[in-house]
């Protein structure tokens, strides 16, 4: 059971709980029946008055935010981004090319901004584009994969494949993923 709904259910049973005391209560006052429940000492002065007062109101009003935080959850947005190799897991990047040879790898992007949004891709090996990948739209919680290329066009050791996703705000890199490939 999820925790959400675990909190409204003790909220609503306290709630009825209440409600039937004070449904007792009344039937017995109504009815000429029952006992008197007062201690030595309560209910005597107005500040006993408005102490109870007072915490009546509070505790109705944190009832009230349990409810409203448990009907009105607050959703995370994020976009999910993550690379894959050819055969849709994630292992077996690839680490060695030659030079002018293709890596492959699947890219792919899920919207969870709770709104439509526009992406583009830019892949970069040792800082110089490679390859781009244009306005990809999703609706919220589309998701987008694809095979993307690079090539490598020098020789050296630990070359960073760098995956930039620009996001929502298309002036800045809203997540960045990368690879180091030997390139021979």
């Amino acid at each position: 059971m999820p925790p959400a709904l675990m909190v409204l259910l003790a909220a609503l049973a306290t709630g009825l709980l209440i409600a039937l005391a004070l449904f007792v209560e009344r039937w017995e006052w109504e009815h000429g029946i029952g006992f008197h429940r007062k201690l030595p000492g309560w209910g005597r002065g107005i500040w006993d008055r408005v102490l109870s007062i007072t915490l009546a109101v509070a505790i109705l009003g944190a009832l009230a935010m349990l409810v409203y935080s448990v009907a009105r959850p607050i959703e995370d947005r994020f976009t999910e981004f993550y690379i894959l190799d050819l055969k849709g897991e994630a292992k077996d990047y690839p680490a060695q090319l030659r030079v002018g040879e293709e890596g492959k790898v699947v890219l792919g992007i899920i919207n969870r901004e709770g709104e439509t949004a526009t992406y583009r891709v830019e892949v970069r090996i040792d800082g110089v584009i490679s390859n781009e990948v244009g306005a990809v739209t999703l609706e919220p919680g589309g998701k987008w994969q694809e095979t993307v290329g690079f090539t490598a066009d020098r020789a050296g050791d630990k070359q960073k494949v760098e995956f930039w996703l620009y996001g929502p705000a298309e002036s800045e890199v809203y997540q960045r993923l990368h690879l180091l490939v030997d390139v021979r």
